[in-house]
């Protein structure tokens, strides 16, 4: 009798909990689609063109981009893990650039076709049923692949964000759900400042000119299936 009740509890604990093994696996993979939104931080430095022209650039919006990622997750122990979340970020921008003395404007808008290779640390909680919290960190090195115009303001191939963030791994019957939320800030000063292109348009590198620097913040909402 007391087989049979052993057995009986083992099988109702086998139902309440989805996928027990899971995550006792030296190393799975996965992928994850998502969407994101980028903000430029455009740095002024009061600069006035020969004709008494004084520009300030901002970004006005934000215009939700798209994303896929594959995973590589290697497990530490019962909490850390390492992942490598290799992709493609895709996604735009829109710049408004004022003249402070008369009010006219210009806009801008800049595409960036970015290939990422994030590498990040995984700290997770103690499981609770079929939820289990977590948080992440780590560092996201980005290329941008799109083609360069030479257009008002131009960005820089390369830049190399931090990323913290949270999220809840979900076991599923056949699958682990993840969805997460992630910050990305941008590390570097992501404008080109040296403008050959424009060589033969002398009057659009004023607003080059008119910037210090610009930096790239992210907010990424992803799903992760593993």
């Amino acid at each position: 009798m007391a087989l049979a009740f052993g057995m009986s509890a083992r099988t109702f604990n086998d139902k309440v909990l989805n996928r027990p093994y899971a995550d006792l696996r030296r190393w799975h993979l996965g992928f994850s689609v998502g969407i994101y939104s980028s903000d430029l931080m455009l740095s002024h430095n009061g600069y006035i063109t020969p004709e008494g022209q004084e520009w300030r650039m901002d970004q006005p919006n934000y215009q939700p981009g798209f994303c896929v990622n594959g995973l590589f997750n290697l497990r530490l122990n019962s909490y850390f893990n390492i992942r490598f979340t290799p992709g493609m970020y895709f996604g735009s921008r829109d710049i408004s650039m004022v003249e402070l003395n008369t009010g006219a404007t210009e806009r801008q808008n800049i595409k960036t076709t970015y290939v990422v290779l994030p590498v990040e640390v995984k700290y997770a909680a103690m499981r609770w049923r079929n939820a289990r919290p977590y948080l992440i960190g780590g560092i996201m090195p980005a290329f941008d692949v799109g083609k360069k115009r030479s257009d008002f303001l131009q960005l820089k191939n390369t830049d190399i964000f931090l990323t913290v963030g949270f999220g809840f791994d979900f076991y599923l019957p056949y699958f682990k759900l993840a969805p997460e939320v992630k910050f990305c800030f941008g590390l570097g000063d992501v404008l080109q400042h040296d403008r050959p292109d424009l060589a033969d348009n002398p009057d659009k590198f004023k607003f080059t000119q008119s910037l210090t620097k610009a930096t790239s913040k992210m907010l990424v909402v992803t799903f992760y299936f593993e």
